[in-house]
């Protein structure tokens, strides 16, 4: 086991107070066998009106705030330490008939596995279809842990890692052609592929810690990340990080599992005021390993609560920090403040920061968009 801290920083700065309207955070890690929760602390400034905690669709913990009054910077802050046990690659067990493929998900699972079987993206010239049949046996059924490890694997060796400032997912079949794309896209084009093959994947986000020494062979260490995990009966959902070619957890701590990529939106929300008030966004991500104590079988045994955030106050000013960017959408609207404007830290876990922006001419009641791109 091994225990992690997560500090993980946005602030959004306006020329003058602005006032903010509800706000979503998906900011809580899941707790599991594998994951377990021993502390966090959500600090936002100024400190909202009020706080309440949900649980989406997928099961995923989100917190959402309301603001009262105005303010020039808003300022959240989360920082979560874990117990983290890594699975060794391949060393899962299958059901017997699903070993090798092709197989079929049992009457009982089926119902509740065919969204996460349906294909997202179009592939009128079955590109993605082809690409994932290299990695089927020609001679007799494939071996399924075989098959999935030598896709994550090619997507490591075959595609270049580039960080990318558009918004949204790239094309998986542009992925494809280009031979290059960020985290979320190899994810993306790994969940698309298997879907292909009539199996059930998921896409997740959150952080990767990469141990000292190990940083020139790491992708996403540092800052954020995205994968995906395949349904196998008997193992359940096994995760899969395409942009390492990683089988398996090692150092991957899950924050939300979803169906889509824009499902897993970290901030979300507005503020009303003019599109010339926002100044900008910065991001700080930090994933550090405690070093590992020997510890007795009772505290190895040990559980842990799983509430939501155990502790909300409000939050003293920090020293400054690097500058990193998220898309920010912003809808105008008719007001008697300003025009008022939504703003997402969307895509914020799947990739290193870099700060770019581009914005879309919006008249006050045109209900055009304008973006700050993405990280990646």
């Amino acid at each position: 086991m091994q225990v992690i801290t997560v500090r993980h920083v946005t602030i959004y700065r306006y020329k003058q107070p602005v006032a903010f309207g509800e706000h979503r955070m998906m900011l809580r890690p899941r707790d599991s066998y594998d994951q377990k929760l021993l502390d966090a602390k959500l600090v936002i400034t100024p400190e909202p009106a009020d706080i309440r905690w949900v649980h989406d669709v997928f099961g995923n913990c989100v917190a959402i705030a309301r603001f009262a009054g105005r303010a020039a910077e808003l300022w959240f802050e989360s920082v979560i330490r874990l117990d983290h046990s890594a699975t060794n690659a391949l060393d899962f067990q299958i059901e017997e008939y699903a070993t090798r493929y092709p197989f079929t998900y049992g009457a009982d699972e089926m119902p509740d596995l065919l969204r996460l079987i349906e294909r997202q993206y179009l592939d009128p010239e079955h590109e993605i279809d082809r690409w994932a049949w290299q990695f089927l046996r020609h001679d007799g059924r494939s071996d399924t842990t075989e098959l999935l490890a030598a896709m994550t694997h090619a997507i490591r060796r075959d595609l270049t890692y580039e960080a990318r400032d558009e918004s949204g997912i790239q094309d998986p079949v542009k992925t494809l052609q280009i031979g290059s794309g960020s985290c979320r896209d190899f994810a993306v084009l790994m969940m698309e592929a298997v879907r292909s093959l009539g199996l059930a994947a998921r896409f997740v986000s959150g952080y990767l810690y990469v141990p000292e020494g190990r940083v020139g062979g790491r992708v996403g260490g540092g800052a954020t990340h995205a994968w995906l995990e395949v349904y196998l009966p008997g193992a359940g959902w096994i995760e899969f990080d395409p942009t390492n070619g990683v089988v398996g957890n090692h150092d991957l701590v899950r924050v939300a599992v979803v169906r889509d990529p824009r499902q897993a939106v970290p901030i979300s929300g507005s503020w009303t005021g003019f599109p010339s008030d926002h100044l900008g966004m910065t991001v700080e991500v930090e994933v550090t390993a405690e070093p590992e104590a020997k510890t007795d079988a009772a505290a190895e045994d040990m559980q842990f609560s799983e509430g939501c955030w155990p502790d909300f106050s409000s939050r003293q000013r920090a020293p400054d920090i690097p500058y990193f960017a998220c898309r920010r959408k912003s809808l105008c609207g008719k007001s008697q403040r300003g025009p008022s404007f939504s703003q997402s830290q969307s895509q914020s876990f799947f990739f290193p920061l870099r700060a770019t922006l581009a914005r879309k001419q919006a008249s006050p009641c045109s209900r055009e968009p304008f973006q700050m791109a993405p990280p990646t």
